[in-house]
């Protein structure tokens, strides 16, 4: 758990898929606080472990080094504000079983999950938490465009969410 502070800046990423560039690291190291949402590839572990105050859970691509070193469900409290954190959740308001069986015994305000690549933030009423996935930072999958998000704490609230484009994925 972090010491509470006036404002932390969180910047949150997911789906890189072994893929890491200056804009990537521009934008993290801005951050207070950085967190991972899975399919991060086994040549960044090293990486991002190095990263003071990094949150991350392991996604499908991941290897055994990643597994070892991150879980698959996490939850923690910034600044007053409980974030639980996953890979693969399943879709908004129809997350698989584990999800939801985790979302009632955590109750974790913010809620952040990857796997899908696509970028999506909305309030989820049936489990009272603020649904965050960043979209996919890497250069594999779907997507068209590589993305993240930033977001602040401040006074135990969410605030200033920003999605961040990266440019485009090919």
């Amino acid at each position: 758990m972090l010491k509470s502070k006036i404002l932390t800046r969180i910047s949150v990423i997911s789906d890189t898929h072994g893929y890491h560039d200056e804009r990537i690291e521009h934008f993290l190291s801005d951050a207070d606080v950085v967190i991972h949402a899975g399919d991060l590839g086994p040549k960044l572990i090293d990486h991002y472990c190095a990263l003071n105050n990094i949150y991350g859970v392991y996604g499908n691509i991941d290897d055994d080094k990643v597994r070892r070193t991150w879980p698959e469900f996490t939850s923690f409290i910034i600044d007053g504000v409980k974030i639980g954190v996953t890979h693969i959740a399943g879709r908004l308001g129809n997350y698989n079983y584990a999800v939801r069986e985790w979302l009632q015994k955590e109750k974790p305000q913010i809620f952040i999950c990857g796997h899908s690549h696509i970028c999506k933030v909305q309030y989820d009423n049936r489990f009272k938490t603020l649904y965050i996935n960043p979209g996919a930072a890497g250069v594999y999958g779907f997507h068209k465009v590589r993305t993240m998000l930033s977001f602040e704490i401040d006074a135990g609230k969410a605030q200033n969410l920003k999605v961040i484009e990266l440019g485009l994925r090919a």
